[in-house]
Parts: C-alpha cells; sequence; structure tokens
C-alpha cells in the first residue's frame, strides 16, 4: 500500500481537498445522466453510487482524521447507504493508507521528545495497521512485543472544521431540522475530541479491562502508561485474526457461537452493569485469537449512559410495553422521540414509526436465547429502514428527534447486532451477563 508524506492539516487545505472531491462528484453526475440515457437506470445508479464511493473515499483517506472517522461510521449503516458506499467506507476501519516511514518518525519525536528508537528495544516505523485517527507500529522493549498506536498530526485541532465541512451532508442525509440540531452534532465532536485525547483512552482502557476482563472468553492487552502520551499508546502485542476475516473463513459453529456469547455478554455487561459501553463496535477493534478467544481493542469511544436515558431506554426493550399505546407513548416523550410542540400529524406519524422500528429491533430481548444468523431478522431491519429512507411524508417532517445519547446507544447496537449476523451465531443467552 501507498504511503503518505503528508497530511492536509489547515482549514484551508482541508476545505479545498473536499471542494476538488465535490467537483469529481459533479462530473459522475453528467456521466451519470448520459449514462441513464442509453443503459437501464438501476445500473447507471450503480456506477455513479461506484464513482462516488470511491472518490469521497479517495478524498478522506488523504485527509484521515474525523472526516475519514465519520465515514467509517456511517460503513455501520448498510441499511442507510447504498452497498458501493458501505464497502468502500468499510475500508476506513482498518485499511487506509499509512504514514510514511520518515513521517512516523518526525511524528513520534514531536509527541514524545524522543525518537522511538530511544524509548524501544526495537521499533518498525512501516505500519501494521492504519486506520481513521491513528496508525499502529511494532516494537520490542524488555522481551515484551508491544503494539504502538500513533495518531496522526493535526487530527485533534482539525475536527471541528472538518464537521463543519460533513455537517451540510449530514443534515441532508438524516432529516435534521430545526434549532436543537447543533446538541446532536456537539455530542459526536465531544466524543472525537475524546477520542484524540489517548491518555484518557489509557483510563478507559485500564477501566474496562479490569471490570470485564472474568468474563468468560474474552482477553485484553496490558497497556503501558509509562510509554504512552496524549497522542502515543503502547499495549501488549496481540496475536490474532481481525474478526472480519475470522468470520470469512470459519466454518466451526460452536466457536462461532462461543466467540459471539462472549461478545454479547461484553456489551451487555457494560450497558446494564456499567452504565458505560464501547461505543465502537467494528471488526477492526475485534481480534479472534489463536486459542479462539475473543480480543477486545481500542476504548478510544466509550459513551456514559445516564439513568433517565437507560431507564425509558429498556423500558422499551420489553414487549409488554411496546404493546401498551399509553405507556409506550408516554416513554417516547421521556427520550424527545415525541415532542410538545408537535402537531397530531407528527404524533401519530412518529408513534407509529417507532412502534414499527422497536417491535422489530428489539426481538433479541423478547427472548431468552436468539439467533443471530436468522435473515428474516435482519430483512425486516432492512425493509424498515428503506421504507422509512424513502418516506415523503417524514422528510416534510421535523426528523430532528430523540434525545442525544441515541447517536451513540443505537450505534453501539446497529454494530452489535451486525457483527453478531457476521459471526452467524444461534442460541446467544440474552441475559447470561447477569449471572457474570
Amino acid at each position: 500500500m501507498n504511503t503518505i508524506d503528508n497530511i492536509p492539516t489547515s482549514k484551508l487545505q482541508r476545505a479545498s481537498k473536499l471542494v476538488k472531491t465535490g467537483a469529481k462528484i459533479g462530473v459522475n453526475y453528467l456521466k451519470y445522466y448520459g449514462d441513464k440515457l442509453v443503459n437501464p437506470k438501476e445500473d447507471a445508479k450503480e456506477r455513479l453510487n461506484e464513482n462516488n464511493a470511491s472518490d469521497i473515499y479517495d478524498s478522506l483517506k488523504q485527509l484521515k482524521g474525523s472526516a475519514l472517522k465519520v465515514a467509517q461510521m456511517l460503513s455501520m449503516e448498510k441499511n442507510i447507504l447504498p452497498s458501493a458506499y458501505v464497502e468502500k467506507f468499510s475500508l476506513a476501519q482498518f485499511s487506509v493508507p499509512p504514514l510514511s516511514p520518515p513521517l512516523v518518525i518526525k511524528t513520534f519525536k514531536n509527541y514524545f521528545g524522543r525518537n522511538p528508537n530511544e524509548i524501544f528495544d526495537t521499533f518498525s516505523s512501516s505500519s501494521v495497521n492504519a486506520a481513521s485517527i491513528g496508525q499502529v507500529h511494532k516494537a520490542t522493549k524488555d522481551n515484551k512485543s508491544l503494539a504502538v498506536k500513533i495518531q496522526y498530526p493535526g487530527v485533534s485541532d482539525s475536527i471541528s472544521s472538518d464537521l463543519a465541512l460533513v455537517k451540510p451532508i449530514a443534515i441532508k442525509m438524516f432529516n435534521i431540522k430545526g434549532k436543537d440540531s447543533d446538541k446532536y452534532f456537539k455530542e459526536v465532536e465531544n466524543k472525537l475530541l475524546e477520542e484524540t485525547n489517548y491518555n484518557i483512552e489509557i483510563e478507559q482502557s485500564l477501566f474496562i479491562k479490569n471490570a470485564c476482563e472474568h468474563i468468560p472468553n474474552l482477553y485484553f492487552p496490558n497497556y503501558y502508561p509509562e510509554l504512552s502520551s496524549e497522542r502515543i499508546i503502547t499495549m501488549d502485542w496481540m496475536k490474532g485474526k481481525h474478526l472480519s476475516e475470522f468470520t470469512a473463513i470459519n466454518t466451526d459453529l460452536n466457536l462461532a457461537n462461543k466467540i459471539g456469547q462472549a461478545l454479547w455478554d461484553f456489551y451487555m455487561f457494560q450497558i446494564h452493569k456499567l452504565k458505560k459501553v464501547h461505543a465502537d463496535p467494528h471488526p477492526g477493534n475485534f481480534l479472534i485469537s489463536n486459542d479462539g478467544k475473543l480480543i477486545a481493542l481500542d476504548f478510544g469511544c466509550m459513551k456514559e449512559i445516564p439513568e433517565d436515558f437507560y431507564i425509558p431506554y429498556f423500558d422499551l426493550a420489553k414487549e409488554e410495553n411496546i404493546k401498551n399505546p399509553k405507556y409506550f407513548k408516554n416513554k417516547l416523550f421521556e427520550l424527545e422521540i415525541l415532542r410538545g410542540d408537535d402537531s397530531k400529524e407528527e404524533l401519530d406519524f412518529f408513534t407509529a414509526m417507532f412502534y414499527d422500528l422497536l417491535s422489530v429491533f428489539t426481538q433479541p430481548f423478547h427472548q431468552e436465547q436468539f439467533d443471530f444468523s436468522d435473515e428474516k431478522f435482519f430483512k425486516e431491519i432492512a425493509n424498515l429502514s428503506e421504507r422509512y429512507s424513502k418516506s415523503t411524508e417524514l422528510k416534510n417532517m421535523n426528523g430532528n428527534r430523540g434525545s442525544k445519547h441515541f447517536i451513540y446507544i443505537n450505534r453501539t447496537f446497529f454494530g452489535l447486532y451486525n457483527l453478531m449476523f457476521d459471526l452467524k451465531v444461534k442460541d446467544i443467552k440474552i441475559n447470561n451477563f447477569k449471572n457474570l
């Protein structure tokens, strides 16, 4: 893979890169208009999506940082984005062009005050894994194999300006309107700022490791604060396959079920016992060890769950509450899905919409055991997402709905469900975490 010798860090440089990308997309649309005159419209649209996805991703992978992180987040939305975008943006999870070795050494020295070879016994300046905010290098010290994550230069300083650039896209995609829309973007901005502070990530990693390492079939690396800083993290080098690599070749259902149960227990324990959860469940953050255990990595994105959100959110996971119209509606008000200034039309529409969504999405919580390999369940979710994404009625209403806490909690569940489906696990004990 080609390496990068510099990253645009100023607001002007980054905006200029996106403007050039916008011009390419404009050309793609001109090609599309001609293409659909002589070819089937569906085929022309697919080629447009492929060209746009490729041009957008090529731009974002040069920018790195929060712009690329947003693409990574969107890659989890398999039921919202066209497949061409999901396929391209998924590369942001663990496969983007790394910094060149000279830039790595320069960046490390800027962050730590010394060259890596002054600190470690050995250090490879070639990255073994590059993602949206940082890249990982292999090192050794005192006979220990270590992973050293180095943040890309300028990432922290460019978060606010990056989000301002992608804000118009997000507003259009998610039909966000109204004066309160900034609270959603502020939630994302604050989380991204946390992710760029590796001192916070070290604290969170140690907290989760200490709180969850008793969960069966789950491993964590050790972390080394003395070899870390605000922009560098050093941890144990963990051997294993990325979860997506594992699912592509695995044929052992018992092994998949063991890993899937560990993954489910890990998330349910965090959510219900700790009220704080790893809100970035994508395949690049999990390895499968050589002895068939789940290895959890990267705790930069953690979401605390306040009690006044937790209670109504999980009250609506209960089937009897969904089927109680008065109770159901009251909870929708508590979660800011319904609002006091809504018209009767809006109240009726959003009550019906969330009844449909929650009746399907909460099905795993209505049973003692659940089959996450059931394609019918995921097809129902996909059909509902597609139906409401195309709803002209919804587009004419204020889509600015729900507590800001939905952003990362829903992201967590969508990501977790997708991982469980990829593993093709059956008979997962939903409430097993209560025994841990």
